[in-house]
């Protein structure tokens, strides 16, 4: 169930100084939370995180988080970077268990790009949307939604409802009825009329 894990601590005291002396001993203040269960402060390897965050799958995936009087299973629900430098000050962990069904923002990932007919024939492409929030259960929730743009031709779009997700995968747009744009392809041309439109005679 789980393909990631971290080793943990029980974190008493809350507040700005015991973080600050948590981090000055290499260690990240973290909470837990959900599944029903009270909010549990936890202090986390600075080391360990470095390693695993810049894994985009730790994004999407269960990680166990191994106390000493247990292992919990959650997913990364926030991170709180230091302004300035490339340290996590915070995490926050949501509890989960196998079969839930979960919501979680993805990266939407273009595929054929390169193979785009409206870009090839000299078109811009236009991303509305970066990332999608989906609901899934937490052992199918995917690392990413991939969208196939190959065929796209100039003047053309892709909404959410056009889209081949994996099985047990929703979005959440669509349950609100808001089939949102996710792609489109546009004449390079500023101004004028987009190819295929007709102009308006005059009258």
């Amino acid at each position: 169930m789980t393909d990631f894990a971290l080793n943990a601590r029980p974190r008493e005291e809350n507040g700005r100084r015991p973080s600050r002396r948590l981090r000055r001993e290499g260690l990240v203040p973290a909470v837990v939370y959900g599944d029903g269960k009270p909010a549990r402060g936890i202090a986390l390897e600075a080391r360990e995180l470095r390693k695993l965050l810049p894994d985009d799958r730790a994004y999407t995936h269960i990680i166990a988080l191994h106390l000493p009087d247990g292992t919990e299973t959650a997913l990364i629900r926030d991170i709180q970077m230091h302004p300035y430098k490339e340290e996590v000050v915070h995490m926050d962990f949501l509890r989960v268990h196998a079969g839930e069904r979960v919501t979680l923002h993805v990266p939407v990932h273009l595929l054929g790009e390169a193979q785009c007919a409206g870009l090839k024939a000299g078109g811009v492409l236009h991303r509305a949307v970066v990332e999608l929030e989906v609901e899934a259960p937490v052992d199918l929730l995917p690392e990413a939604i991939e969208v196939d743009i190959r065929n796209l031709q100039i003047g053309e779009s892709l909404h959410l409802s056009q889209i081949t997700l994996p099985a047990g995968v929703q979005l959440v747009a669509l349950k609100h009825e808001d089939d949102k744009e996710l792609v489109s392809v546009h004449s390079a041309r500023l101004g004028g009329e987009e190819e295929g439109e007709e102009a308006t005679p005059a009258s």
